[in-house]
């Protein structure tokens, strides 16, 4: 793997990038001495990670570019229990197969992140479900449970908040969960040689927890390095927008509407996200900063910032896709983008229906198109507008006003794009 750093500099790059919250003590020096093998959980509660489970990911990122080893296990056997953690309530069970199914799904989606096939260092996938499955429960209640104090477990904040709702309260079952995660560290220092667990802020309890099994069982020393919470410059909670979070499954979340969210993020942040999500170097960053501060119009920083996040989970092809949408979406070619594409891109313009026998053989003059659907107010509006250069049909200038609209116009069957003016969109809908 090309590497910039070191096996002694990754909580030093964490550290400049903004991506190191807390550590526990003696980690700089462990991390110093030797490569080590380094774990974060995933949480398969859901089809797929969204763009918040970003920052722990770069955190392995990084220490494999240092030279350390990534596990990256995902939770099939904790999912089944549920973490408590920033919960207020309950959360829903979810089946065994729907647990598993999560499982595959975010695999797929850390092997864009992680590299699995560099000789060295080779990241790990790895499935709690493997030894939590058949835990007998007498044997972990004897062997595991005796050292965890119910007294310290009852301090936890996540715990503590639970508590103070009584009508909510917490379930024995999301109780335990400290218990399973921490045997999931004393599981990977046992087989793999685990010494240090990453993870957000809102994990340092379940992490410390961890830590001390491995001492109590194994007397042997184990860290814990946890990554900041992030918190938007407008207020707005990380990774939300007015449709929901931003999902790294593409069936969820499109590489238009994921680029379409980096791209737009405030001048306050593009930076600072450079930082968390990309690899570009303290040079690099340094100059699209001085970019934003002279030139904020440009948008520099988060064109680079869309540009690199979007390849690494979509690749080249879906970074293309998206940088031809957004450009259709200002006023560039439509060609070669799918109907659902324009669907996506234009989902929420006005949009107008027509009948596909309206559009067949000779078609349906232009301006009759934009009067009867509203978007012109009469053909005679509508006729000024062809006249004048105002109107586009799927972004083509139409300056003829006799020009008939026909099926052989419409994008695979089912959209119309028309454009009035630099701005002013219409999705008309083919059906019939």
């Amino acid at each position: 793997m090309s590497s910039h750093a070191t096996v002694t500099s990754v909580l030093d790059e964490l550290r400049w990038r903004g991506l190191l919250h807390d550590a526990t003590e003696g980690a700089a020096e462990h991390f110093a001495e030797s490569p080590r093998t380094v774990y974060i959980g995933f949480d398969p509660t859901g089809a797929s990670l969204h763009i918040g489970t970003l920052l722990p990911i770069m955190g392995l990122v990084h220490a494999q570019r240092a030279g350390h080893t990534p596990i990256a296990l995902v939770g099939g056997g904790t999912g089944l229990i549920g973490d408590p953690s920033g919960k207020t309530a309950e959360r829903r069970l979810l089946t065994r197969e729907q647990v598993a199914e999560n499982a595959d799904a975010i695999r797929a989606q850390l092997q864009h992140f992680l590299d699995f096939d560099v000789k060295s260092n080779p990241a790990r996938m790895r499935n709690n479900l493997d030894w939590l499955g058949n835990l007998p429960l007498v044997d972990f209640l004897r062997d595991i449970g005796k050292h965890f104090s119910v007294n310290q477990m009852l301090a936890k904040e996540s715990v503590k908040r639970r508590l103070a709702n009584e009508e909510t309260g917490i379930s024995f079952t999301e109780f335990s969960y400290a218990l399973l995660q921490s045997y999931d560290f004393l599981e990977l220092h046992r087989t793999e040689g685990c010494t240090v667990q990453m993870g957000g802020s809102d994990q340092w309890g379940n992490i410390t927890a961890g830590i001390d099994l491995v001492r109590r069982v194994q007397g042997a020393r184990a860290y814990g390095v946890v990554s900041p919470l992030i918190t938007q410059a407008s207020g707005v909670k990380f990774g939300k927008t007015e449709e929901g979070a931003v999902w790294l499954d593409a069936a969820m979340t499109s590489p238009f509407r994921f680029y379409q969210y980096w791209i737009n993020v405030e001048d306050a942040d593009a930076v600072k996200y450079l930082r968390y999500f990309t690899l570009l170097d303290v040079g690099r960053i340094a100059e699209l900063e001085h970019d934003v501060a002279t030139e904020p119009q440009k948008r520099a920083a988060q064109k680079a910032l869309a540009d690199d996040v979007t390849r690494r989970l979509h690749g080249e092809t879906g970074l293309a896709r998206a940088q031809q949408a957004t450009r259709a979406l200002f006023g560039g070619e439509v060609e070669g983008l799918c109907a659902d594409d324009i669907a996506d891109i234009f989902a929420d313009v006005p949009s107008h229906d027509v009948a596909k026998e309206q559009l067949a053989g000779p078609g349906k003059a232009l301006q009759d198109l934009l009067s009867e659907t509203g978007i012109a107010s009469s053909k005679g509006d509508a006729r000024r507008s062809i006249e004048g250069g105002g109107v586009y049909l799927n972004n083509v200038r139409m300056d003829d006003v006799a020009r008939s609209v026909t099926m052989g116009d419409v994008i695979e069957g089912r959209f119309l794009l028309i454009r009035m003016g630099k701005k002013r969109y219409h999705l008309i809908g083919v059906r019939g």
